[in-house]
């Protein structure tokens, strides 16, 4: 709009008439008799935008923030809507009404929370057992471990986890035709690919072996594999307390390698730490989801392509999840 005014001006000073002016600018010869006036009365600066205000909140600062910390921290049945445990822009508008008689529309309550820094998303669960101070004792010991890491007393931190990666896994969003709603063909049969991985904090690199079951011995089997794979190396392995892990059937392996084999537990309830939780969401997303799968075979396969995948790209394995910790 400042662009719009300047170029009536120019225009003008170059003897235009007002309303070739008006056509080339699209606005009223009116118009541009104002933005004429403006300017003579006070040159350019006169034809800068004067922003206005907007209409006054209905709520003062006060009882803004007091709406942002109920549906912060509050259920609506907390606040007297029995039956109702999720936030709503009715509810909200509800809420004000019966709390400060101030009355909102629907629209103009979204448009509250908007400004409020709140926006409609999809929780997540977290485990109401996790102890915060034994998760900050880790991410403490971890720092030390990568500072290992950085002055070569040891050579890799791997995250290991196990996966279940079923033919059914879950119905999510996609984009679709308006009105029309995706169909995914089901074969009547429930298969599943069981998964042991690695996931390498500094390279990035996923490394997976395919197993029919969890047991100690697929987990001895596969802490062979990952030993052999990078031989002569010291390695840190980052793992939940599962029971495999914790086995008698590895205890020798473990101590027959002790030199450059060390095994850094996790806080109980603590996923969100074992950073390959994050690749497997990641792999669920993009080729699990609203698919199903004839065959074992066919999910491997698409596994399979799915790590090649992340493996020829590792920077954004790292860049989306190693960084966080």
């Amino acid at each position: 709009r400042r662009f719009e005014r300047y170029q009536a001006v120019a225009l003008m000073l170059q003897r235009v008439h007002y309303a070739e002016i008006g056509g080339i600018i699209r606005r009223s010869v009116t118009t541009v008799c104002k933005y004429i006036q403006t300017y003579r009365a006070g040159g350019l600066p006169a034809l800068d935008l004067q922003h206005s205000p907007g209409r006054p909140h209905r709520l003062t600062e006060e009882q803004e923030q007091q709406v942002a910390s109920v549906v912060t921290f509050k259920t609506p049945q907390d606040v007297g809507f029995p039956a109702n445990m999720n936030w709503t822009s009715p509810l909200v508008r509800d809420y004000i009404k019966d709390t400060f008689e101030v009355t909102y529309s629907d629209r103009g309550t979204r448009g509250l929370l908007y400004r409020l820094g709140f926006s409609c998303t999809r929780p997540t669960y977290t485990l109401a057992k996790a102890d915060p101070a034994k998760q900050d004792a880790f991410r403490a010991e971890f720092e030390l471990v990568k500072q290992q890491l950085i002055d070569g007393h040891i050579d890799r931190i791997l995250f290991e986890d196990e996966s279940m990666i079923r033919d059914y896994q879950a119905i999510g969003r996609t984009w679709f035709p308006k009105g029309q709603q995706k169909q995914i063909p089901t074969y009547g049969k429930h298969w599943g690919d069981k998964l042991l991985g690695i996931l390498d904090y500094e390279t990035g690199e996923v490394y997976c072996e395919h197993e029919e079951q969890y047991t100690a011995v697929e987990f001895l089997r596969f802490l062979n594999t990952v030993v052999a794979r990078y031989a002569g190396e010291k390695l840190v392995i980052v793992l939940d307390n599962a029971r495999i892990h914790h086995a008698k059937l590895i205890q020798p392996f473990l101590e027959e390698h002790r030199d450059h084999l060390t095994l850094m537990f996790l806080p109980p309830y603590s996923p969100q730490l074992n950073l390959i939780e994050g690749v497997w969401g990641w792999l669920k997303r993009s080729v699990i989801y609203n698919v199903f799968f004839r065959s074992v075979k066919e999910i491997i396969a698409a596994v399979t392509t799915f790590l090649k995948h992340i493996n020829d790209n590792m920077m954004e394995t790292v860049d989306r999840f190693c960084v966080r910790l």
